[in-house]
């Protein structure tokens, strides 16, 4: 009889522990998952905050594409992650995660979060390669049914491990102290004459 009820209490601690390590994205105020974040930089000015978000946004990643600049203080990006499915040694892309990256810089402090997740499902094509199945994503805070809920919430698991990554990645290149100088225009030489 010990040993029943110290394995049930053994299995119930691990399903507690399992439950507690997955995080996921809050939801916001319109119902949509989001990642928020406001960082605050002592003895930074706003013009190198700026160049510095702008300069990320633009150079640094990859996977984020400069959008706009709303104002002079607030830049929009629209980026995309790979979702990979893993099966025993194997792993192949199953999906992407789109996604919008927002910043707004003031004096010593900057916001930033991601937000507007969606999914798009891959598939394969006539010569092997996985594409998009379509160009329309299913928001990521959608309910899937029944069928597919433990896999959309893998989706959303790994999609809050990769808006954290991003986060800290970010906030590292925010707070380098490398000065970061302001492209100067080039100087046109016009030599008609000589």
């Amino acid at each position: 009889m010990k040993f029943i009820s110290s394995f049930f209490l053994l299995i119930t601690c691990f399903v507690y522990a399992n439950a507690q390590s997955e995080n996921l994205l809050p939801v916001d105020e319109h119902g949509k998952l989001i990642y928020y974040e406001v960082v605050e930089l002592k003895g930074t000015t706003q013009d190198s905050l700026k160049i510095r978000a702008v300069n990320y946004l633009k150079k640094q990643n990859k996977d984020v594409q400069f959008k706009s600049a709303q104002g002079d203080t607030a830049f929009i990006a629209n980026g995309k992650m790979i979702i990979n499915k893993t099966l025993l040694v194997m792993s192949h892309p199953s999906g992407e995660i789109l996604y919008r990256f927002q910043v707004e810089v003031k004096e010593a402090k900057y916001r930033f979060w991601l937000s507007d997740f969606s999914f798009i499902p891959y598939q394969r094509d006539r010569y092997g390669n996985f594409v998009a199945s379509t160009t329309i994503g299913t928001p990521l805070e959608k309910d899937p049914g029944k069928l597919n809920a433990g896999q959309w919430k893998e989706y959303q698991v790994q999609t809050a491990k990769y808006a954290k990554d991003l986060a800290v990645k970010f906030k590292q290149f925010m707070a380098s102290k490398n000065p970061i100088a302001e492209p100067m225009p080039e100087k046109k030489v016009i030599s008609k004459n000589w």
